[in-house]
C-alpha cells in the first residue's frame, strides 16, 4: 500500500476504490475508526469461520462497538474497545458460545495485535431472526 498526502489527510488506492484518511471526519475515516474497524470485522469473520468449522453455522452475526475509551493524553491513544456480539444460528447453543469466544480472540490476527496495548471486552448474546 501506498499511501499520498492530500489537503486533508492521506489517500490510498485499494481494489475496492480510494481510501480516505483523515483527523477530520467529513473528510475520511479518522485513523482511530480504522482501527476499531479492523478489530471488530476480524473478529466476526473469525467468529464466522470457528462455528463453519464446528458445523454450526451463523445465519447472522453483528459486532457492535458500544464503547471506545481512549486517553486524555495528547495522542489520545485506544485504551479500550467493548465489542458485542449478537449471533444467530438454529444449531448454536448456549454452551458452546465461551468456547467460540474464546477460539475467536485466540485466531483474530487484529485483536491478537493489540494484546497488552488495548483492554478489548467482549459480550455476546443469542439472537433470534
Amino acid at each position: 500500500m501506498k499511501f499520498h498526502m492530500t489537503e486533508h489527510g492521506f489517500d490510498t488506492e485499494v481494489e475496492f476504490g480510494t481510501l480516505h484518511i483523515s483527523s477530520n471526519e467529513e473528510k475520511g475515516f479518522r485513523p482511530f475508526q480504522l482501527m476499531v474497524a479492523s478489530i471488530a470485522a476480524c473478529g466476526g469473520g473469525v467468529m464466522r469461520k470457528i462455528l463453519d468449522k464446528m458445523r454450526v453455522p451463523a445465519d447472522d452475526i453483528t459486532v457492535e462497538v458500544q464503547e471506545v475509551i481512549r486517553s486524555q493524553d495528547d495522542a489520545s491513544r485506544l485504551m479500550e474497545i467493548h465489542l458485542h456480539f449478537t449471533v444467530i444460528g438454529s444449531d448454536i447453543t448456549v454452551e458452546k458460545m465461551p468456547r467460540v469466544m474464546e477460539l475467536t480472540e485466540k485466531n483474530c490476527s487484529m485483536l491478537q495485535s493489540v494484546i497488552g496495548c488495548i483492554h478489548v471486552v467482549k459480550t455476546y448474546e443469542m439472537g433470534t431472526k
